[in-house]
């Protein structure tokens, strides 16, 4: 076991640091505060290989493995988080289009979508469908070459401001069996976008509603066979979960620091907060806990590039695990700053806001839970 970087590794971390601090550090606050989704970062993200980091090098992407991705991702993540994770989704959605769609579409979209000239939506919750996204209702109904669709998506990053996307629809019967997946272009006729969600957080992504109306799709847009799309979208949500804690990890590291500094900078009663014992402690745990949760995400990273039949149950125990401890370790880092850290002029509350929701999506940390209890009570699993 070797927790040592390689050289290309520490390479890539380094170039995703410089990347944050000269592209994402300038303008988070103000993305923030004008929820500007910002196309040129994304853009810039893309030259760099960051829009398409596990994508198959067949459409122009690096095809790295989980692991090396969370290096990247952490480093953007300790300098703007919401940012950060739509470019996650994205890398997601590309993946999925660059492994499973047809040689035309493969080719259509992939290398658009690698460099960042183009960006992807990702399309499974309903409005009635979240946690159990196997019972969603969107449907696909199959009509010559072409498969009509009707149906709403819920909270859909990036919707109204991407150029395509990947929706899961009903094509068959009940159940996850019946469930397809289709790429489709965000412009299509019948595609009505709702309004852009007021949110606590992530709000240099848009959050839409999305409605479709008779939306006619080729069956050649489909990815895999039909009845095929539950099992790519758990496959996604897999690396989605390693993708969304990852984030968490990179914010409660840029808080980490931002405390630090803080602490080092700011007297009370004739001395540095340094000095103070149990500031020393709170800083002490602090590290500890995005230490503890750094490892748990590249382990399960790690069991996710080697294919290992417990990988799910990792990836959900890393992401109930490190959203939860990287969420209290911003709040902790916020409470250093005091009164300081409830204000724009700091880090800290942008920090707490964009991480909060990550308990939530890619799966509610309950449903991680759910799923590490029927892996372990139903298939006797020894997670060791």
């Amino acid at each position: 076991m070797d927790f040592r970087l390689s050289e290309e590794q520490q390479a890539f971390a380094q170039a995703a640091r410089e990347f944050a601090q000269g592209e994402l550090a300038p303008h988070a606050a103000q993305w923030d505060e004008e929820h500007i989704f910002p196309r040129p970062a994304f853009a810039k993200a893309g030259e760099l290989g960051f829009c398409a980091m596990y994508a198959p090098e067949t459409i122009g992407g690096l095809g790295l493995p989980r692991l090396d991705a969370t290096l990247v991702f952490e480093e953007m993540a300790a300098v703007d988080p919401s940012t950060t994770a739509f470019i996650t989704i994205h890398n997601m959605a590309t993946w999925m289009i660059g492994t499973w769609a047809q040689p035309a579409v493969r080719d259509r979209w992939g290398p658009l979508l690698a460099t960042g000239e183009k960006l992807a939506s990702y399309c499974l919750t309903e409005p009635g469908a979240g946690s159990d996204a196997a019972s969603l209702t969107t449907s696909a109904r199959r009509d010559g070459d072409h498969y009509v669709l009707n149906g709403a998506k819920a909270f859909i990053s990036g919707a109204g401001d991407t150029d395509v996307l990947v929706v899961m629809a009903r094509t068959g019967g009940d159940g996850p069996r019946g469930i397809s997946a289709l790429v489709v272009p965000a412009d299509a006729e019948g595609i009505t976008y709702g309004r852009k969600e007021n949110k606590m957080g992530w709000n240099s992504q848009s959050t839409r509603p999305i409605t479709f109306e008779n939306v006619r799709v080729p069956v050649a847009n489909r990815l895999g066979e039909e009845g095929e799309g539950f099992r790519f979208a758990m496959k996604g949500l897999d690396g989605g979960r390693i993708n969304i804690a990852t984030c968490s990890v990179g914010a409660a590291q840029g808080a980490y620091e931002a405390a630090r500094r803080y602490m080092g900078e700011r007297h009370q009663f004739g001395r540095p907060l340094a000095d103070f014992q149990a500031l020393q402690f709170k800083l002490a745990d602090l590290l500890a806990n995005i230490v503890a949760s750094r490892q748990m995400v590249r382990l399960a990273a790690s069991k996710l590039d080697e294919h290992d039949p417990q990988a799910s149950a990792y990836c959900a125990m890393a992401k109930r695990f490190a959203t939860d401890l990287c969420f209290q370790s911003c709040l902790d880092a916020q409470q250093i700053h005091g009164g300081y850290g409830y204000l724009k002029d700091y880090p800290l509350e942008r920090l707490v806001r964009d991480t909060r929701v990550h308990q939530i999506l890619e799966g509610t940390n309950e449903i991680m839970r759910v799923i590490v209890a029927r892996h372990i009570l139903t298939q006797e699993a020894d997670l060791r």
